[in-house]
């Protein structure tokens, strides 16, 4: 989505056609992307300049989980590490909302996945403010009409310094609908019956859903940057969701113009003194 733009998430879509017409053409193509990924990250891991850090939100059951899963299945575990955020600890809370995360961020090389991320504190915050009560704050700094605005400048600034210091980051937004979203959350139930273990509702459907869309729909227009973009994926096909975040992150790499590091005279020298004695 474009920098600045006015998000109303109902004339986005969900759903789109199908890229794949049968599963086999989906796995050929999806295969295909995890290799090139594969080998675009080990030069990415060599070449040691730019650090990649791709942030997934959504709305419980939009397939982070699935996405991350499949698409980055091929990638080496070293040069690679998924950070999922839940309920801050007490240390958490004694610091600045955006503390935790940025403990997380990638170094050069690597690639860094927030499944959930510092978004959370514009997002289920807003919507349940009793979580904001809870973090200890002053009243000074729970004034409404000045936080979130606050929060998105924060967030947008630290974006803007990662990205002026060699970290490039790719903000992905599965977009699902509430009919999908009951769908998959009915079929979590059916198979925990069938497994006996247990299963809630999250904060995050029934009556909870216009509140959401509302919370994600101001915090993308404030966040969404020429330097940290936010690509706004329909998730309620899950095989064209990972399609879509797959080539997205091949094209970002491939931008990068990364190359393998070039030996200098010494290092050439000593490796011909290694060569003549195997």
């Amino acid at each position: 989505m474009r920098p600045g733009e006015n998000v109303k998430l109902s004339e986005w879509p969900t759903m789109v056609k199908p890229f794949c017409t049968s599963k086999k053409r989906y796995k050929e193509v999806l295969g295909e992307h995890i290799d090139e990924l594969s080998s675009l990250q080990r030069l990415h891991y060599a070449s040691n300049r730019y650090a990649l850090l791709l942030i997934f939100q959504g709305m419980d059951a939009a397939g982070k989980d699935g996405a991350i899963q499949h698409v980055m299945s091929g990638v080496d575990p070293k040069g690679c590490e998924v950070c999922s955020f839940k309920q801050p600890s007490a240390e958490e809370l004694q610091h600045d909302f955006l503390w935790r995360t940025n403990r997380r961020l990638p170094e050069r090389g690597r690639i860094g996945i927030f499944n959930r991320s510092y978004y959370e504190e514009v997002l289920i915050v807003r919507v349940h403010p009793e979580i904001l009560r809870g973090q200890g704050l002053s009243d000074e700094l729970l004034d409404g009409k000045t936080l979130w605005q606050g929060r998105y400048r924060s967030i947008a600034d630290l974006e803007e310094h990662l990205h002026r210091n060699g970290t490039r980051i790719i903000k992905f937004f599965l977009h699902l609908s509430k009919d999908e979203q009951r769908k998959r959350l009915l079929e979590r139930i059916d198979n925990r019956r069938r497994t006996g273990n247990s299963v809630s509702l999250t904060s995050e459907s029934g009556n909870w859903w216009d509140h959401y869309m509302k919370a994600y729909e101001a915090c993308l227009s404030a966040t969404s940057t020429a330097s940290a973009p936010w690509y706004v994926v329909p998730a309620d096909y899950k095989k064209n969701a990972r399609l879509i975040v797959s080539q997205i992150i091949l094209d970002t790499l491939k931008q990068l113009r990364l190359s393998y590091p070039e030996a200098d005279k010494a290092r050439r020298k000593e490796l011909k003194s290694i060569r003549k004695q195997l």
